[in-house]
């Protein structure tokens, strides 16, 4: 096997950048063994690591049109491939550092940063052999298998492993082009009358900044928002026009492969009505809509004093969300409808039954990690007859422990809370 390669050095590396077939990965590549532990339960440890991951990978290599991957670090021991140095002249500049690794065929291959594409690319393999062509960026390290060689490669895997960072949601929404959530996000940022003209930050983080006067939501909150409607659309797809290949994928797989563009643009409609009906039945958000960014039109919604509007802070808005769904779920009553029962209802945060649970009114500030509760609470003022009993229980506890109520009297506590 011959490698035209480039010879390079960092450290006290050196290192060879080339391309190897699919093929030769799955026919040359081993998985860590014993190459960087003598201890039979340390190699296992490693061994666990490998998780299911290649599968996916295998599936987005059989899938994927569009296919790219980094390159794969690989050590090579047993044996040394012989490196053939081509020396290349070009306008009067001489370079050494082009040429070709021969492998003799003795040498022993790991990966030691990749694993998972290997197996994903070997399981690829196995469905269709004529993947074998294409091939893969590969740096290729010497490896030596003695205790200062294990020490040194050992090093290296840690290093790739624990500094690789991960993509962020933010890199998501703004860049795939295969998650239809982050596609369709982005179309209702340019285009929706909601969330274009600065009325969503682009803050990497889900809350907002005090100083921000101007945005109803997150650019997270609202993608987190869509990535709830896209499971509504899915079942809705799924009981109205089912397609078993589609239907079976979970959530997350689902995600990682663009869908036809039918699919988007109808999931692109799907949302555009929700949030249609949450603009023209919801009365803040309506007047939120009349005003122009430069008057600052969240003030009034989202502040220090009073907390404003459940709707305009991401704590809020997305049990909203959720909530609206699973009323739509049991009740069949389109989002319109939902929205204009749900006008009655107060969503003053300093008020009951926000205030202590969403605010708090003592220090000024809001009230993490209470989402559970307030979809509850949403439902239950909604309609208390759909709420079901296991989560008026769960309900009736968490708003007591919120509130400091006791617990014989929560009963009359709730059904004094201004509802529908």
């Amino acid at each position: 096997m011959k490698i035209p390669a480039i010879r390079a050095k960092i450290g006290d590396w050196t290192y060879y950048i080339g391309t190897m077939t699919f093929k030769q990965i799955s026919e040359k590549v081993e998985k860590i063994n014993d190459q960087l532990h003598k201890s039979e339960g340390l190699r296992d440890l490693i061994q666990r690591s490998l998780t299911k991951n290649h599968l996916s990978i295998s599936e987005y290599i059989l899938n994927q049109s569009e296919r790219f991957f980094n390159s794969i670090v690989l050590a090579v021991y047993n044996d040394s491939p012989n490196w053939v140095e081509v020396e290349l002249n070009f306008k009067g500049e001489e370079f050494f550092n082009m040429g070709f690794l021969e492998f003799s065929g003795e040498e022993k291959i790991f990966p030691v940063d990749g694993q998972h594409r290997v197996e994903g690319i070997k399981e690829a393999i196995k469905q269709k052999e004529s993947l074998g062509k294409e091939s893969i960026g590969v740096i290729l390290i010497g490896h030596s298998k003695d205790s200062v060689g294990m020490q040194k490669s050992r090093r290296l895997f840690t290093t790739l492993n624990r500094y690789a960072k991960p993509v962020t949601m933010d890199d998501i929404i703004a860049l795939d082009e295969d998650d239809s959530v982050a596609i369709v996000t982005r179309i209702l940022l340019e285009e929706h009358k909601l969330f274009t003209k600065s009325r969503v930050t682009k803050s990497k983080n889900k809350a907002i900044n005090d100083t921000d006067k101007t945005s109803i939501t997150s650019i997270i909150t609202l993608y987190q928002c869509n990535y709830e409607l896209l499971k509504l659309f899915r079942k809705l797809r799924k009981e109205n026009e089912p397609d078993e290949k589609r239907d079976k994928k979970k959530i997350k797989e689902y995600l990682k492969f663009r869908p036809s563009q039918k699919e988007i643009d109808l999931f692109e409609g799907f949302c555009r009505k929700y949030w249609d009906n949450f603009s023209k039945e919801l009365n803040s958000i309506e007047e939120y809509i009349g005003l122009e960014v430069s008057e600052k039109p969240a003030l009034k919604f989202r502040n220090k004093e009073n907390g404003g509007n459940l709707l305009f802070r991401p704590v809020g808005l997305l049990p909203f969300v959720q909530a609206s769904i699973e009323i739509q779920k049991r009740t069949k009553e389109n989002f319109g409808i939902i929205f204009k029962r749900f006008e009655k209802i107060d969503f003053s945060i300093n008020e009951k039954p926000w205030k202590n649970v969403l605010w708090n009114p003592n220090e000024k500030t809001m009230i993490m990690g209470t989402s559970g509760i307030v979809k509850l609470l949403l439902i239950y003022l909604y309609d208390e007859d759909i709420i079901r009993p296991s989560e008026l229980k769960s309900l009736k506890f968490k708003y007591a422990d919120k509130t400091n109520i006791e617990g014989e009297d929560i009963n009359d506590i709730l059904n004094e809370l201004p509802r529908y």
